[in-house]
């Protein structure tokens, strides 16, 4: 697992989130731990180096 820091689109407050690069592609939501609103997330690994992060507004 991987810790990665990153700025919720929703209250600008960092935050961090555990990222699994056992798989390459995922897309999932998970809830800002600050302001409980839900960010769609979108990582990319290539052989265990995470290489796209993208956190968004959840419906954006």
């Amino acid at each position: 697992m991987l810790e990665h820091f990153f700025q919720c689109p929703y209250c600008w407050e960092e935050i961090s989130v555990l990222l699994d690069s056992s798989a390459p592609l995922q897309t999932y939501v998970e809830d800002c731990e600050v302001c409980c609103n839900p960010i769609e997330i979108t990582t990319a690994f290539r052989e265990s180096e995470l290489i796209r992060f993208e956190a968004r507004e959840l419906g954006q």
